[in-house]
C-alpha cells in the first residue's frame, strides 16, 4: 500500500560552507532566524519558522562529514515530507521498490530561557539512486515543541508558510513516478507544463527546463550544467504590499508579476523565491 497523502516538513536551502553569508542573506530578506545549531552529524543550520513547517538554511564546518550536502551547489536542494512514524515509512518504502536509506537519529542543541534542551529527529532518506536533482526525505520530530515556537514565526516579510517548491526536469512526467510510488496516484495530476505533487496545504510543481525559464525569467537560478535541479520557492505572506515594502527597503531586487513578488536567485543564495498572499 502507497503512504498517505504527504505533509511538508520543511525546505532546505544548502549553504555548503558559507552558512555565514546565507544567514546575512535571509536576514536581509526580512526572515527571522533562529540561532545557529549544531547537529550531532556534523552540519549546522538556521531556521525560519512558520505555521505548519520551516525553511532551514544549512552549512558545514571545515571538519564536517556531511558528504551528501556537498553533491549539489548551493541552493534549494532539500525537500522534506513530516512522519510521525519513521519505521513504517521505511518499510513501505522498502517494500515497494523505492531507494531508502535505514532511519537515522540525531540531534542539535536548544537553547531557551529555562535552560539548553536536545530537539531530535529521526530521518529516513531516499537514496541519490532514487532521485537526482536534490534530496528527499522523511523527518520524524521527536520533540516538536522545541521546533515550532511562537517567538520564532514573526518575520519581518510576513512569511507564514510554503506554498510551493519548484523543481525542474527534463521528463516531468517520469519524475513524478517516484511520488506516484510512493503516495498512489491521487497524489499527482498532470499540468500543462509538466507535473504537480500535492504536499498537504503545499505541492511541488515539476517543469521542464524550458518551462521554468519562461515562468521566472532572469529570476531563475544558473542550473549550472543540471538538467534536473531543485528551483525555487512560493511563500504565502500576511501581507503582500508590507513583504514588497520591506525587500525594497533592505534594497533586494524584486518585481512584481503573476500575482506574487519575485526575488531572483541570485538575491536568495541560488533560489527563486516568490511571495504570494
Amino acid at each position: 500500500m502507497p503512504l498517505p497523502m504527504p505533509t511538508l516538513d520543511h525546505v532546505v536551502i544548502n549553504a555548503r560552507d558559507k552558512l555565514d553569508a546565507a544567514l546575512a542573506c535571509y536576514q536581509r530578506l526580512g526572515f527571522l532566524l533562529t540561532p545557529r545549531g549544531y547537529h550531532t552529524l556534523g552540519s549546522m543550520n538556521h531556521l525560519a519558522i512558520f505555521g505548519t513547517e520551516y525553511l532551514e538554511l544549512i552549512g558545514i564546518g571545515p571538519n564536517a562529514t556531511r558528504a551528501d550536502l556537498l553533491r549539489f551547489p548551493a541552493g534549494l536542494d532539500g525537500l522534506v515530507f513530516g512522519t510521525d512514524d519513521s519505521r513504517a515509512v521505511y518499510e513501505a518504502l522498502a517494500a515497494a521498490g523505492v531507494a531508502v536509506g535505514e532511519p537515522n537519529e540525531f540531534s542539535r542543541p536548544v537553547a531557551l530561557p529555562s535552560g539548553t534542551e536536545n530537539a531530535a529527529f529521526r530521518t529516513v532518506r531516499l537514496k541519490p539512486e532514487a532521485v537526482d536533482y536534490g534530496r528527499l526525505y522523511f523527518c520524524h520530530h521527536l520533540t516538536r515543541h522545541l521546533v515550532w515556537r511562537d517567538e520564532w514565526r514573526r518575520h519581518p516579510n510576513g512569511t507564514i508558510g510554503v506554498v510551493r517548491a519548484v523543481i525542474a526536469a527534463a521528463d516531468p512526467a517520469g519524475a513524478a513516478t517516484l511520488y506516484r510510488t510512493m503516495f498512489g496516484p491521487d497524489a499527482v495530476r498532470a499540468t500543462q507544463d509538466g507535473a504537480s505533487i500535492m504536499i498537504g496545504l503545499s505541492r511541488f510543481d515539476i517543469l521542464t527546463p524550458r518551462a521554468l525559464a519562461e515562468t521566472y525569467g532572469d529570476a531563475a537560478p544558473d542550473p549550472q550544467g543540471r538538467s534536473a535541479y531543485m528551483a525555487g520557492l512560493t511563500l504565502r505572506t500576511a501581507d503582500l504590499a508590507r513583504t514588497t515594502a520591506m525587500l525594497r527597503r533592505a534594497g533586494v531586487r524584486c518585481a512584481e508579476a503573476d500575482g506574487c513578488v519575485r526575488v531572483p536567485a541570485a538575491e536568495a543564495f541560488g533560489a527563486t523565491l516568490e511571495f504570494v498572499a
